[in-house]
């Protein structure tokens, strides 16, 4: 049930990004729960490998690069996922992170324990 109820908030958080950047657009709630699965099975599948073969580079910039890993990640899954839409790089980086800001808000307004 935990998980139905992450799924629901990470789309929730899919869905106010575009009142909030207009560089990314989620054309409904469907394509926002696709775009919310895709986007958990691509964190848990292809970041951590990103992760690892761009250590030197994170170690260098002083883990400022994990915010374009994030961004990639987020882009990657845009152009999966039809009705879900970024215009860039930049703007992925952006949505990404804000993205995490609503989806840790809400579960943190949503899931106490």
């Amino acid at each position: 049930m935990r998980l139905l109820i992450l799924w629901a908030i990470n789309a929730a958080a899919l869905l106010a990004i575009p009142y909030l950047m207009d560089s990314v657009q989620v054309a409904s709630i469907g394509s926002a729960l696709v775009a919310a699965a895709i986007l958990g099975l691509v964190n848990t599948l292809i970041r951590p490998i990103l992760l690892v073969l761009t250590l030197p580079v994170t170690f260098l910039t002083m883990g400022l690069f994990i915010f374009v890993i994030n961004g990639i990640t987020f882009w990657l899954v845009a152009q999966l996922v039809s009705g879900f839409q970024v215009a860039g790089l930049w703007s992925a980086i952006g949505g990404a992170l804000l993205y995490s800001v609503i989806s840790w808000a809400l579960s943190t307004l949503i899931l106490k324990e």
